[in-house]
Order: C-alpha cells, then sequence, then structure tokens
C-alpha cells in the first residue's frame, strides 16, 4: 500500500522552490549581513561567555599556579598540558534547568556558581575564551567540591 501526503498547493510550492535552490543559497549568512554587534564588545568578559542551555554548567578548568614552593616558575606548556586533564574547576554558570530534575537531585543542587568543583577528567565540550579555556559539562557530571582547588593533587 502507497501512501500519499497531500499538501495545500502553497506548501508544496514553497517546499519545490526550497529544493530547487542551491544548497550554499540557504546554508550561509551572505557576507554583507555579517555585523558585529559593537555595544557587545564594551561588556565585561563574564557577561561575553557562553550561556549554557539546559541542564549544562559552564565551568574553567583550574590552571594552577605559576610558580612552584619553592619559587621555580613553570613553563605555560606544562601548564596548558595541566589544565587539560585537571579534575579541577569554577563554576562560571548553571543553565537554566541545572538540577532542576526533582527526581534525580530531589531539589537540591550539586554546586553554584562561583564554587570549585571535582569534574571528570577530560570531560565536557571544551571553548578556548580570552584568557584560557571553559568547559561545558552536564550537571551530574560534578563529582564533589571543594572549598581550596590545591588540596587535589594533580597526577
Amino acid at each position: 500500500m502507497s501512501k500519499t501526503l497531500f499538501l495545500p498547493e502553497h506548501v508544496a510550492k514553497k517546499v519545490k522552490d526550497n529544493r530547487s535552490k542551491d544548497v550554499s543559497e540557504t546554508a550561509y549568512v551572505p557576507p554583507e549581513a555579517r555585523v558585529l554587534d559593537p555595544s557587545l564588545l564594551d561588556k565585561p568578559l563574564m557577561e561575553r561567555l557562553p550561556q549554557p542551555t539546559g541542564w549544562r554548567v559552564l565551568v574553567m578548568p583550574y590552571q594552577g599556579k605559576s610558580k612552584t614552593a619553592s619559587g621555580l616558575h613553570i613553563p605555560d606548556e606544562v601548564r596548558e598540558r595541566e589544565t587539560v586533564a585537571t579534575v579541577v574547576a569554577y563554576v562560571l554558570k548553571l543553565g537554566p534547568l541545572a538540577y532542576k530534575d526533582q527526581d534525580k537531585f530531589e531539589g537540591t543542587p550539586w554546586c553554584k556558581e562561583g564554587q570549585w568543583v571535582c569534574i571528570g577528567r577530560y570531560s565536557g565540550s571544551r571553548f578556548k575564551i580570552e584568557g584560557g579555556e571553559v568547559r561545558i559539562i552536564n550537571d551530574d557530571e560534578v563529582i564533589a567540591t571543594l572549598l581550596e582547588p590545591d588540596d587535589v593533587r594533580h597526577v
């Protein structure tokens, strides 16, 4: 048995017109339509950070100290490598649905903005921003909360 989908004429015409267009015409914004909003440049970095959606949490991985206790400077390459593999992060923003699932969290958030947390090594989606890197993780990927980030030793 074949199924036939009946559409109003104006809908069928729109579908036919869209099929005949080249993908490059519909998928991209033309160069003249790309406009930078100068009013956003004056906003502080915290307001320009990516806003996590849904149940996600925006965190900044801990970069560690730039000097050892004896005063030796730690090279930037070493600090960057440790940042990627770290399990310690600072909570910058919570998505609108983070910790709202009553069945999973029973109304008690596992963390809040401005708190140090432990997360899974290499977890989340990584983004480079001015001043470092941020990650977006799911709300249930927070393993623990911390008072001091240096309390957790990096391996």
